[in-house]
């Protein structure tokens, strides 16, 4: 049915188009029914074309002078009061009823005089375009009369439209909610009208460059006009089939010049209805059609860059003049308010020069016309307010522009499962790096300086923050897509300095707004000044420094966040300080050692107490700073910051120290989980007493979990994993050995912590770790008896007699000796502890000395426990429960 996949796109987008003045004839029709039953007058009435939703900018179009065949308007109607409210005059006549409404259309009137006669339009556009292309294909008519042909069947259609139009108006007869016979017979004549003109120039050579182009403006400016008579219904088929007639009537050999002329008469044609009838439907659809005969372009070679740099810039023109609100010809603005489509139309050609530039390789023409683009828009904006939206959009493409030129010369920067993508790298790559560099110079110059004059000039805070965010972000992002580029990610001075200027020149904007803070609008655009310092100096330090000292250096930055914070309360430094935590914890999630292989062997002072432990203490001063503000989320982030890094510097070091500098060895010793375990429980209770004191929930859930991290270690570590009595173990000699480290002082420091929360959390919870502090103290005095009777290795040899019996007596010992410090100091904890301790004991003797042991060991077993047993009765009735003798009774005196 169709030649080519053209001519079902240019149906489509014709139907669309009737689709769209579909609705605006139905309000015609509305609004006519409605002045019938106001005047009760059966009069014809000019059909004017309804107004559309106004947007901002667009709120009423002028009126227009009615032609000699129409007859001037009518005065306005007084307003309908509801029924309830209207009350006659007695003095007034009884004036006639007002006729009753007319019903709605139904579906075979629709279909009859709506459908019918829209289509009835399409098919004549479409079956004049299809005539000329099958003389074109079949070689039934020269060139010249095809086009004389084309030429008169649009004056015909164009005539037919006009005297429908005015039959219509010198009808007495009151029109009928049909469709608008004359604006679809015009619509047709216009598309064919341009068709031919196109087809006369760019096909047959029989027109000049300059007679074409007067003919197309002239068919261009006759659209405009007819489109003021006729309404939305041909303004939307017009601009259709003019947009569509470059794909109908084509050529082998595309002359791209002559196409983005023709688009640019249409363009201006287009605009200007919509400007002076407040089309906002019109500017987005033309908008958008001329963006797409952007695309052609990236399949184009280098040859052809002129022409469609030409076609985004005289766009760009057209849209700055015509469609943006409160700047030359635009509809008025509403004060210092974004306003969509004035960003929108700038930010849109912006796109399309965007796309130039990189389907081009970043060739000269496509970079200058580019940069000129990026120079209107800042211009533009900073004359209307209601295109500031396209700064924001310029500064995005800026740096997709100079980022996409910096990883096409370093393709390992992109980091894919699948590897580099084929065709990445140098070669592919213009090397204008001195054209890039004196862009990239006026670009940042340029976004920078209006960016900070606009915090003078403006008073909206919409529009200065989004003038504040491209002055701090257009700068900093080319300085680092330039680093990328130029040094290739490695140490660079000459780009250290460059950043430490900048970040002097955010300093100063940030105290030149911050002396205006009489105006609230400013803060945002202030705190986003001292974010671009903060950011600058980081990455001077970033460009300057390796890695190991980067992680310092962005800690630091982030103190020195939080002390400016103090100083300036701008409530976005907060956020910083936090954000530059988070980053630096980012970077040792990809590498734990800091500096790399450079860590060193050096036990405790290697890089890993300067890059964990630098890091921790300024997470700590950055919090203690924070902290004089009040409490918030990003107090939290930096908190934690503090707690992670001083635990990963404690592991770290631990690893370090008994794995001899290598701290990704596979497994871990009895040695590290003590030294680990030891470490977090004087961790847990520094930060049981810290929280007492600041209250922060950071240190209460980091307290927990620490405690929680060592119970754990203590019980699959300690007493599963690393057991010495099952697993080889040499743990070294008598008495000071790893025994002690292991258990013994695990012990203590849960003891310590037990009595840390005492008071402060549940009872249970204190108990639990007292619990575990007992645990590890019974194991230590059972694997210190082992070692005593089996050596180093306790998992070697058979338990004998004595050191079963030895075993009793040891366990009696401790529990004697927690009786005796629970009496000393009367704690009833201690003493809980002793009686568990000698129930153990009590079990042994039953279960395991009487069944295993013989001769004199098990008497003296049980002879021992007897004793200890009654004395531990004598003490408890003596000392802690002794009773008091009751006072004798007196003697009766006989």
């Amino acid at each position: 049915m169709f030649d080519s996949p053209f001519d079902f796109l240019t149906l489509v987008i014709a139907i669309i188009a009737i689709a769209l003045a579909q609705k605006a004839m139905s309000q015609v029709s509305a609004l006519r029914r409605r002045l019938d039953a106001i005047e009760g007058a059966g009069a014809a009435r000019t059909a004017m074309p309804p107004p559309l939703v106004p947007m901002p900018g667009f709120e009423q179009a002028p009126p227009m002078a009615p032609s000699a065949s129409q007859p001037p308007p009518l005065p306005e109607p007084p307003p309908i009061l509801p029924e309830a409210e209207e009350q006659p005059a007695a003095s007034a006549p009884s004036a006639a009823p007002p006729p009753l409404p007319q019903p709605a259309p139904g579906f075979e009137e629709t279909l009859g005089t709506r459908w019918v006669v829209w289509i009835g339009g399409l098919t004549l556009a479409l079956g004049g375009f299809f005539m000329v292309r099958y003389s074109i294909e079949a070689g039934l008519l020269g060139p010249g009369v095809r086009t004389m042909l084309g030429g008169l069947f649009a004056l015909a259609l164009l005539a037919a439209g006009e005297w429908t139009r005015r039959k219509e108006n010198i009808s007495s007869i009151a029109p009928v909610p049909i469709a608008n016979i004359p604006a679809i017979l015009t619509a047709a004549g216009t598309a064919v009208a341009f068709a031919t003109v196109y087809a006369a120039y760019a096909l047959y050579d029989f027109l000049a460059p300059a007679t074409a182009f007067i003919l197309l403006g002239m068919v261009a400016l006759g659209t405009l006009a007819a489109a003021l008579l006729h309404g939305p219904a041909l303004a939307g088929l017009g601009i259709a089939g003019a947009f569509a007639t470059p794909i109908l009537v084509s050529s082998d050999k595309p002359d791209y010049w002559s196409l983005y002329i023709y688009l640019a008469i249409v363009t201006a044609a287009a605009f200007g209805l919509a400007r002076i009838r407040l089309w906002r439907w019109l500017a987005v659809t033309t908008i958008a059609f001329a963006l797409l005969w952007t695309f052609p372009c990236l399949a184009c070679g280098p040859d052809l860059i002129a022409p469609h740099a030409f076609h985004v810039i005289a766009g760009f023109v057209l849209a700055a003049l015509l469609v943006v609100c409160g700047f030359m010809f635009g509809p008025e603005g509403s004060g210092e308010e974004i306003e969509p489509i004035s960003s929108a139309s700038l930010a849109a050609y912006l796109f399309g020069a965007m796309l130039i530039v990189l389907n081009s390789f970043h060739a000269d023409i496509a970079m200058i016309s580019f940069a000129l683009l990026v120079a209107g828009a800042l211009f533009v904006a900073w004359r209307a307010p209601a295109a500031v939206g396209a700064v924001g959009a310029a500064a995005a493409f800026v740096f997709i522009v100079f980022g996409e030129w910096a990883v096409r010369s370093n393709a390992e920067m992109l980091v894919l499962p699948g590897g580099a993508i084929p065709g990445i790298g140098p070669a592919a790559t213009d090397g204008s790096v001195s054209l890039h560099l004196v862009t990239a110079a006026i670009f940042a110059a340029a976004f920078g300086i209006a960016g900070f004059l606009a915090q003078l000039r403006f008073a909206t805070t919409q529009v200065t923050v989004t003038w504040a965010a491209a002055a701090v972000f257009t700068p900093v992002a080319l300085l680092v897509t330039l680093y990328a580029r130029i040094a290739h990610l490695d140490r660079s001075i000459p780009f250290a300095i460059l950043a430490v200027l900048l970040a002097a020149a955010y300093a100063a904007a940030t105290e030149a707004l911050t002396r205006r803070g009489e105006r609230p609008e400013l803060s945002p655009s202030i705190a986003l000044a001292a974010t671009g310092a903060l950011a600058s100096l980081a990455l001077a330090l970033t460009f300057a420094l390796e890695k190991g000292w980067l992680t310092i250096a962005l800690a630091l930055v982030s103190l020195g966040t939080a002390w400016l914070s103090v100083q300036r309360p701008i409530p976005f430094l907060r956020w910083l300080a936090a954000i530059l935590a988070g980053i630096v914890v980012l970077r040792i999630g990809n590498e734990p050692r800091i500096a790399g292989d450079a860590v060193g062997t050096t036990p405790i002072f290697n890089w890993l107490l300067w890059g964990y432990g630098i890091p921790a203490l300024s997470f700590w001063a950055g919090s203690h700073l924070l902290r004089r503000n009040g409490d918030d989320p990003p107090l939290r982030i930096v908190e934690a910051a503090a707690i992670l890094f001083t635990v990963l510097l404690a592991f770290m070091e631990i690893r370090h120290l008994v794995n001899a500098g290598d701290v990704y060895y596979a497994s871990a010793g009895l040695t590290e989980v003590a030294l680990q375990v030891c470490v977090t429980l004087a961790m847990a209770i520094g930060l049981e007493r810290l929280r007492l004191r600041t209250g922060s929930i950071v240190h209460n859930v980091g307290a927990v979990l620490l405690a929680g991290f060592a119970g754990l270690a203590s019980v699959w570590g300690l007493l599963v994993l690393e057991n010495p009595m099952l697993w080889t173990q040499d743990v070294g000699g008598s008495f000071i050995n790893l025994l002690l480290l292991g258990y013994a002082l695990p012990a203590v420091l849960a003891l310590l912590l037990s009595y840390a929360v005492a008071g402060h959390r549940p009872p249970s919870y204190g108990n639990s770790i007292a619990a575990g502090a007992l645990i590890l103290a019974l194991a230590y005095v059972t694997f210190e008896v082992r070692r005593l009777h089996h050596g180093p290795v306790l998992s070697r040899g058979a338990t004998t007699d004595a050191e079963q019996y030895s075993y009793s007596i040891a366990w009696l010992m401790f529990g004697v000796a927690l009786l005796g410090i629970g009496i000393l100091v009367n704690s009833q904890r201690a003493r809980l502890a002793s009686a568990v301790v000698i129930g153990l004991t009590v079990l042994k003797a039953f279960f395991i000395d009487m069944s295993t042991l013989t001769g004199v060991y098990r008497a003296l077993s049980f002879m021992g426990l007897g004793i200890v047993l009654v004395a531990i009765g004598w003490l408890y009735q003596r000392i802690l429960f002794r009773r008091q003798a009751p006072p004798p009774v007196p003697q009766a005196e006989g």
